[in-house]
Formats: C-alpha cells, sequence, structure tokens
C-alpha cells in the first residue's frame, strides 16, 4: 500500500505529497488503509483552476470518496471491526490511509459495506450522495415531472435518485455519451442541448415539478424562467457550484416557486443509495469511464484541467 497524497501546488498542477506511515489509532479510533478513491469532478476542476475562490488557495487537498479496508481498531470501537470495508466521505482529499472516528459512524461519514456490493464502483458513492441528498431535500416524489440539466457524476446521481423515488425524468446535456449513460441508468427523456429544438422539447415535456441544475450554466435560471419551465410551486434545485445569482422576482412570486441548494452528503443518504443498489434501482457502474492505477493521477488531472468533458467517473486504485 501507499503512503501518499495528491495535492494541487498551483493552477492546474497537482503533485503527490508523502504522508508517512500511520500512527496507530487512540481507543476511539480506526485506522483505513485505502484501496480506492474517487474523483469529485466538479469540485476538484474548481481547486484545481482556483474557480470561485474555491479551496482556499494553494497548495489545497479535495476529494471526498474513499474505499479502504478497516486495518486496525481502538478498544472501544463497536461499530466496526479489523477487516471491514468501508466508504468513508469527509473532505480530506486523496490519500494512502485515514485516521478516524470509529464511535458515531454518523460524524464520521463512515458505511460498512456489506459483502455483496463491488466495492471499486463505491468509490463514487460521494458524488451519487451529493445528488441523493438534493433530491431528498427539493422533496422529489412519485408522479412528479423532474428535469435534470448537467450529467457529469453529481447530475446522473442526482437523475438517478430521482428515478428511484418515482419521478419521470428528463435529462438534459450538450454530450451525447452522457445522455446515453442516463438512459441506461433509468432517466425516461433524454435531450441532446445541442439540438436547435431542444427548448420546444422542453417546453413539449413541462411544465417541472423540480428542476435540478447541475451544470453551472450562468443562463439556465433566465431560460427557466422565459420559457416557463417551471410548474406551479415548483423547487429550482441549484447544485452546481456558481458565482453571485441573480433571477427575475416574478418567476416565483406568481407561482409560489422555491430555489434548493444542498450540499455534500449524509450517512442516511448513503443507505439510501445502498438500499436501492441492493435492489437494483441504481447502479454506479455505467458512470465509470476511468479505472487506473494512482501513479496515473498526473495524466488524468491534465485531462481534467485541458478537457474536462472527457473524464466522467474516475476511480483510482492504490493497491
Amino acid at each position: 500500500m501507499r503512503n501518499i497524497g495528491i495535492q494541487f501546488v498551483a493552477k492546474g498542477q497537482m503533485n503527490f505529497y508523502e504522508l508517512g506511515e500511520p500512527p496507530d489509532p487512540n481507543p476511539t479510533q480506526i485506522l483505513i488503509r485505502t484501496h480506492y478513491s474517487g474523483i469529485t469532478n466538479g469540485t476538484e476542476r474548481h481547486a484545481l483552476m482556483g474557480d470561485f475562490g474555491y479551496g482556499g488557495g494553494y497548495p489545497g487537498r479535495h476529494g471526498y470518496q474513499h474505499i479502504g479496508v478497516v486495518e486496525k481498531s481502538g478498544s472501544q470501537v463497536k461499530a466496526f471491526t479489523e477487516g471491514d470495508m468501508v466508504f468513508f466521505g469527509h473532505y480530506v482529499g486523496h490519500k494512502g490511509w485515514h485516521i478516524v472516528d470509529g464511535l458515531s459512524p454518523d460524524a464520521s461519514l463512515c458505511l460498512k459495506l456489506p459483502p455483496d456490493v463491488d466495492n471499486e464502483d463505491c468509490a463514487l458513492l460521494g458524488v451519487t450522495g451529493v445528488g441523493m441528498r438534493h433530491v431528498r431535500r427539493i422533496r422529489v416524489s412519485p408522479a412528479q415531472n423532474v428535469l435534470v440539466i448537467g450529467l457529469g457524476p453529481i447530475g446522473q446521481g442526482a437523475a438517478q435518485s430521482a428515478r428511484a423515488f418515482g419521478a419521470y425524468v428528463t435529462v438534459l446535456d450538450l454530450d451525447q455519451r452522457r445522455l446515453d449513460v442516463a438512459k441506461e441508468l433509468g432517466a425516461h427523456r433524454g435531450i441532446n442541448a445541442s439540438n436547435p429544438s431542444a427548448m420546444e422539447q422542453l417546453k413539449k415535456g413541462g411544465p417541472y415539478n423540480c428542476i435540478i441544475d447541475a451544470s453551472g450554466a450562468t443562463s439556465v435560471i433566465n431560460d427557466i424562467h422565459k420559457n416557463g419551465l417551471l410548474a406551479y410551486r415548483g423547487a429550482i434545485g441549484l447544485l452546481a457550484v456558481r458565482g453571485e445569482t441573480t433571477f427575475p422576482w416574478g418567476m416565483l412570486h406568481g407561482l409560489e416557486g422555491s430555489f434548493e441548494v444542498s450540499c455534500h452528503f449524509s450517512l442516511d443518504d448513503l443507505c439510501v443509495i445502498m438500499h436501492f443498489m441492493k435492489l437494483g434501482v441504481m447502479n454506479i457502474k455505467p458512470m465509470v469511464t476511468h479505472r487506473v492505477p494512482i501513479t496515473d493521477a498526473p495524466r488524468i488531472y491534465g485531462i481534467m484541467r485541458d478537457q474536462p468533458r472527457e473524464l466522467l467517473g474516475v476511480i483510482f486504485n492504490w493497491k
């Protein structure tokens, strides 16, 4: 196993840093040795490129999707035992090992993985969890009409989650490959935003009870208003990171609509996803476009910097 981590040292540049050997956990802690970690495409690119003042400067260590084995367990820990495979979701960056609180899975965002799931694919539970949390926050329910704009990993997670809760899901993106993945994951209707008739198709299928923007495009809010896409008492979920946001007051006043924003995920969100995965309702595997050894990280972050749409689900193998 590797005692290294990843950090961003300047705009568009990453390197490895030395962690050293892990200490022994104290009685309330566990030592997790990383087997896999998943890239958080939007967040990590914002940090890599310094978008929106993200990350507080350089050097910075970013990422929150870690799969590993409990190598050592403190004497007071009951929730985990040595040999357990776990997902760990704190925002501490890609690292070869983690020392975390083992008494409270909720506080540590640490989920014991069942033996019948693909541990490697679970390295993208975090981005799926962000989508799940948002869908729950904007109260998606059966028979609602839902539109998801932007199909990066978090948008894919939101679309899957809305479908799992019984909504009719329309997805919009410029990339046909991402639309195809969303359809494989259960979206009912896909629209390519590059098609000249895209807006007419959206209007024909609307209005939408919930509109989730996972793209961050500056025109989205005005496009929703101008084209009457939001239903009465509907909710617009602003999931993608953005700068200052303005909107016409009348678009919400007359409809009694709302904006909703959420961040990250809870252990409960992860448990809901795991439930749907066991039922075959949700699936991570079709999202994965790159499975690479951790030594290949410089190449992957070069693609993230220069051709970000080439990446969808990216998993590093630390073994």
